[in-house]
């Protein structure tokens, strides 16, 4: 059992718009065990027979949300991926690799852009494969955004050993967070990771419905902006946080909402492989007999918006405390 202290009624939002958007991806059950996650809390559960699910409380248990699914439009392994990344998180997990980070981040993004694919009905298998790139791509632009906010609340996602290899210790640099050029360097080698993903997702967009080519265009732009900040703030991401100014953030959407056509490389890099299995889910599983019953462009907005918002909780520490087992 880990627990999030104070992230459960944040998360209870973001999760409800996905069960409004996947009705048939989750499923709300009676809590099994006497587990109790009080004061907004959201606990994560993984019980003998391998079920994972998520309790979120405030007071009371509310309810134990678990990945469903037979067959569907999205798939099980998309949802239950979304709450196993979640329990990665609570239990404060670090990451040796790259490659181990890649997984971190198909889950808590790449199903994301999983899911979009599936509710915009673009289910070709390079297409959900560029959309799971944009997501990690994101996650990797906000980890090296937070480098200095996660690890003076203890938590350190870069890959241990590029630190290792950049001569830093990891325990010695969470015990006194301090900007160095090797640290810069390794910020600056996550954000030329993303930028590679990035590059490789507008294939994906350019493959969009041409009614979502903007948002998801001006995702990306936005995203990547963050990057291009850091970059100016010298890769410190300890003494600062880096922000995209009002002014810039109208500038690219503008841009993308007139970018109905996109200049793109080849869509048919394979995906990653910590990936493939969420193009496989999508590919395995059915379209809808019916629209979802979220109209496509509000539920995106509104998602982007929870996904900043989890982000900032997770930045200010106020998301996930210490995991108990």
């Amino acid at each position: 059992l880990a627990y999030a202290p104070r992230a459960g009624e944040h998360y209870r939002g973001f999760i409800d718009g996905l069960v409004q958007a996947y009705p048939h991806a989750f499923k709300r059950v009676d809590l099994p065990d006497p587990i109790s996650a009080e004061g907004g809390d959201m606990a994560v559960v993984r019980r003998p027979d391998g079920r994972t699910g998520l309790v979120l409380g405030r007071h009371r248990v509310l309810d134990w949300l678990q990945a469903a699914g037979k067959g569907d439009y999205l798939g099980k392994p998309v949802p239950a991926a979304l709450l196993e990344g979640f329990a990665w998180d609570a239990q404060g997990r670090r990451y040796e690799t790259i490659g181990d980070l890649y997984a971190y981040a198909a889950r808590v993004a790449g199903t994301v852009g999983a899911m979009m694919t599936a509710l915009m009905d673009a289910r070709a298998p390079h297409v959900v494969a560029r959309a799971c790139d944009l997501g990690v791509a994101m996650q990797l632009t906000n980890i090296a955004r937070d480098v200095g906010e996660d690890a003076r609340n203890g938590r350190i996602y870069l890959p241990l050993e590029w630190l290792r290899e950049a001569g830093i210790d990891p325990e010695a640099f969470l015990a006194s967070p301090q900007f160095t050029p090797a640290l810069g360097e390794v910020v600056q080698r996550l954000l030329d990771t993303a930028d590679m993903l990035y590059k490789r997702a507008d294939a994906g967009i350019a493959r969009l419905p041409l009614s979502c080519r903007p948002g998801i265009g001006a995702a990306r732009r936005l995203y990547a902006e963050i990057g291009r900040e850091v970059e100016r703030n010298g890769c410190d991401s300890i003494s600062q946080r880096a922000r995209v100014s009002s002014r810039r953030k109208a500038a690219l959407l503008a841009r993308s909402a007139a970018a109905a056509v996109w200049s793109v490389p080849d869509l048919t890099a394979p995906a990653l492989p910590q990936t493939q299995f969420l193009v496989d889910a999508v590919a395995a599983s059915r379209r809808p007999e019916a629209e979802p019953p979220v109209s496509r462009a509000v539920w995106l907005i509104d998602l982007f918006a929870k996904l900043e918002e989890r982000d900032a909780m997770r930045a200010t520490g106020r998301e996930f405390g210490p995991a108990a087992t």
